[in-house]
């Protein structure tokens, strides 16, 4: 076990018995392993903490056609319930781990707490499929939900997946269905490593600053611009027009800057933005939700962002 340093007692015992839980199932060596055994371990840990689907929720799955190959994707919809928008759901694993499954329960309980349809995306995944990949599936199941459902969309995803929602969000803000609101779980947007969280909590447990450079070198295509706002949205340099956005980030996090950052330029270029950081909270928290006070917090505060959002309310 890796030493726990500053972190001792900044984080309850509680989070503790988390983060512990997560790294027993972490070879030390898991970064340096083939990806595709890098996700057996991932995929194996999504299913032990899996929770099950809240009851009323049923889930299919479909195919989102696309050039040359097609979309997985899993729509959430509690049964009789009229949903009054639709979530699309962007899942986080460092754009190389995970997919319907790794998130199956998350969605489910953002419906059950919403009363929203979710639409969870199955994006192509590095190091097969290198950016704009998943830049592109997320545009297209955005497309397909545009122009199929006639609900309000409300965009969401967490960590890589906050990346995508908000490359989107900026990517369709003139579109005639774009979406009606936006809540990002500490998202990754490309912020100045530099600075801020990324200095402070470079070391911290489950995601440090090498953690994200690993992953932004996988994901990248060769010749890759940092300054493409569809890799890295806070290089972007317009940030009117986006739908009204709240920001949840883990305050023991390296991105957690990143959420600041990006709310504050929402504001100051004339939108509505809300960031809240997550005391004593650490990266990927959404799967401590059932153990950890602070993670359910958290969570019931992302449910509420999402229901205000869809509804077309200001929650802040």
């Amino acid at each position: 076990m890796t030493s726990r340093g500053k972190y001792e007692t900044r984080l309850d015992p509680a989070l503790w018995a988390y983060i512990d839980s997560i790294n027993a199932w972490y070879p030390p060596e898991i970064i340096g392993l083939p990806i595709d055994k890098q996700r057996v371990v991932y995929d194996r840990m999504c299913r032990a903490f899996h929770q099950g689907r809240p009851s009323g929720v049923k889930a299919r799955d479909g195919l989102v056609a696309a050039p040359g190959h097609g979309i997985p994707i899993r729509h959430y919809q509690l049964s009789g319930n009229a949903a009054q928008a639709m979530v699309l759901y962007l899942h986080g694993g460092g754009f190389i781990l995970g997919g319907l499954d790794s998130h199956d329960d998350i969605c489910a309980e953002i419906c059950a707490g919403t009363g929203f349809d979710v639409l969870s995306v199955d994006y192509r995944l590095a190091p097969e499929h290198v950016h704009p990949a998943a830049f592109d599936d997320a545009m297209a199941v955005f497309d397909w939900a545009a122009a199929t459902s006639g609900l309000p969309l409300v965009l969401c995803g967490e960590s890589a997946g906050g990346n995508l929602a908000a490359a989107v969000a900026q990517a369709t803000r003139r579109h005639a269905r774009a979406a009606i609101g936006q809540v990002l779980i500490y998202p990754g947007l490309g912020g100045d490593e530099r600075a801020g969280s990324y200095v402070e909590h470079a070391e911290a447990p489950l995601l440090s600053v090498g953690d994200i450079a690993f992953y932004r070198d996988v994901r990248s295509a060769k010749r890759q611009s940092p300054d493409d706002p569809t890799f890295s949205p806070l290089r972007d340099n317009d940030f009117s027009g986006l739908p009204p956005t709240v920001i949840i980030t883990a305050e023991c996090d390296p991105l957690s800057s990143d959420g600041e950052t990006y709310s504050d330029r929402i504001v100051s270029a004339g939108g509505k933005a809300w960031w809240h950081e997550e005391k004593r909270l650490v990266h990927s928290f959404l799967r401590a939700r059932t153990t950890v006070p602070a993670a359910a917090q958290a969570f019931a505060r992302i449910i509420g962002a999402i229901s205000a959002l869809g509804r077309g309310e200001w929650p802040y």
